[in-house]
């Protein structure tokens, strides 16, 4: 079965992808990665982590490139009493039929936002861990598929710690992609202040169906990776793990751990995402390497040596990609 991608379906891609870029520019203002990451990642068909200081536009974004599609939304603000079962649901005694009622929570959505994430206890967030891999939900005994397509934007606040909890590096490993967001410039802040004084910020059409997202994630799926770019991944990845054999003996020491599988599955995803983006059906080493940061900044850790040093993920990343041999 031929499963190659044909101009024509290329082609119908690139309009849908430049219809979503085109809605996004009218309603948010710079932050061209973020846009690109949630883009790729709905391409993907992966979750996301956005994590920025407060009023950087991280759920006014998600919501944004939401609601671009005629699909289903639900945002859950995390709070330290949010329970699991808030989230995924649960049975209540309905007094007038003696019987028990499942009521599915708010995570049985296409497009979730989990909004800061990390306000919400250890347990809560493990609930979340079955619905993000398996794409399904269990309340009492019984299980529940979520739509199709699925997909958790997550935000965090990196400076507020006081009755915040860690995500867990299995919580973490889950998220195709951390984007980290900047300040806007002084000319991106005054654009802000204009479009929020003309209102069209707030007006949120819906200009595309569901069965877009589904058609670029088919797209995405059939993309060709050479088995020299797959060796190059596991390459890299294998780097991240024993990087003593790769980059300077003082840098490797300030790696604790390195990325597992999932990191590999996430970066040629990714590169398949960023080739559609590019008009092209198979995948370079480019495309390994254009969002090499968002994929694999939570998927090594470092010690605490590194801290004290000032050495951020994004250093050792850099220096392993640098030297894992391009083909």
């Amino acid at each position: 079965m031929n499963n190659e991608i044909t101009n024509e379906e290329l082609n119908e891609a690139l309009v849908i992808i430049n219809k979503i870029g085109s809605y996004c520019d009218e309603r948010i203002v710079g932050q061209s990665n973020l846009k690109k990451a949630l883009l790729v990642s709905f391409m993907a068909d992966g979750h996301i982590l956005l994590e920025s200081v407060p009023g950087l536009a991280k759920t006014t974004a998600a919501k944004v490139l939401t609601d671009a599609f005629a699909a289903s939304f639900s945002k859950i603000q995390c709070t330290p009493d949010l329970l699991p079962s808030d989230i995924v649901g649960t049975q209540i005694f309905n007094y007038s039929t003696n019987k028990f009622e499942t009521i599915i929570g708010p995570v049985n959505a296409n497009f979730v936002l989990l909004d800061e994430i990390n306000r919400s206890s250890a347990k809560t967030q493990s609930a979340m861990l079955e619905v993000m891999q398996e794409k399904k939900l269990t309340i009492a005994g019984v299980t529940y598929k979520v739509p199709d397509p699925f997909i958790v934007i997550a935000t965090q606040n990196p400076i507020e710690q006081e009755g915040t909890y860690l995500l867990a590096e299995a919580q973490l490993d889950r998220f195709l992609l951390k984007e980290i967001i900047g300040y806007p410039t002084v000319a991106e802040e005054i654009e802000i202040l204009k479009r929020i004084e003309s209102g069209i910020i707030e007006t949120n059409p819906k200009i595309l169906d569901i069965s877009a997202i589904n058609y670029l994630q088919n797209i995405t799926r059939r993309v060709y990776v050479d088995e020299t770019i797959k060796r190059y991944i596991a390459r890299i990845i294998y780097a991240t793990r024993h990087p003593q054999e790769f980059i300077n003996p003082n840098l490797a020491s300030y790696i604790e751990i390195g990325a597992s599988p999932r990191g590999s599955i996430a970066i040629m995803n990714v590169a398949k995402a960023i080739a559609v983006l590019n008009g092209r059906n198979y995948v370079t080493p480019d495309d390994c390497k254009d969002m090499i940061h968002s994929i694999l900044r939570h998927r090594i850790e470092l010690n605490y040596a590194a801290v004290a040093d000032g050495i951020s993920t994004e250093q050792i990343i850099d220096a392993i990609v640098g030297a894992v041999e391009t083909p």
